[in-house]
């Protein structure tokens, strides 16, 4: 698979991604600031875009994908197995910790609770 390149804009002066810090609504004139990042699937290149979303349109039927792109079985696999590693190294497992002391900042659950699943 020849690599394109990533969806995500580039400085034109250094070559860097550059940072998405704005959303902005036209119709309601609401502008949200902010550092965001783009999802995984973002990440990945056009190329690899159209692949996974052909994937997904054909129910992860290989012989479809097969035929649709006009490579062998084992071209197929490695594609998917090159998408997957870069979809897994973008993942990042959330903290549990983190995640209960969260719930219990926003009154989700109690201290009580929170220390029983903090165990």
């Amino acid at each position: 698979m020849s690599e394109q390149a990533s969806p995500q804009p580039h400085c034109l002066k250094c070559g860097q991604p550059l940072a998405i810090t704005q959303f902005r609504c036209e119709p309601c004139d609401l502008t949200l600031d902010g550092n965001f990042d783009l999802p995984p699937l973002a990440r990945l290149s056009v190329e690899e875009q159209v692949f996974v979303t052909a994937f997904v349109r054909e129910h992860g039927n290989l012989k479809k994908m097969e035929s649709l792109f006009d490579i062998s079985y084992p071209t197929v696999k490695n594609r998917l197995n090159a998408i997957s590693k870069k979809l897994d190294a973008a993942y990042e497992a959330p903290n549990v910790k983190s995640a209960v002391l969260d719930r219990l900042s926003k009154g989700e659950i109690t201290v009580e609770q929170a220390l029983e699943l903090l165990g």
